[in-house]
């Protein structure tokens, strides 16, 4: 965490205001700056609507993710 309470840049977090998973990539003023982990395009979140996201919710997010891309092809 940053001194001001936001992720370090590079940090994967979960946005709960969007449900979102996102890497930090900057930090804006009072707003940081998220990308979805497979790339795309940015986001603003508040600090304080971002929490830790360990391995497995990672893999949740990215299988959730392909699923909504997939159009329901297998």
């Amino acid at each position: 965490m940053s001194d001001k309470g936001a992720p370090e840049v590079g940090t994967l977090t979960l946005d709960v205001k969007s449900g979102r998973v996102g890497r930090v990539m900057d930090h804006l003023g009072s707003r940081v700056q998220l990308r979805p982990p497979s790339g795309g395009i940015e986001w603003d979140a508040r600090p304080e609507d971002l929490r830790p996201i360990d391995t497995s919710g990672l893999l949740a997010a990215r299988v959730a993710e392909r699923n909504a891309n997939s159009g329901g092809r297998l």
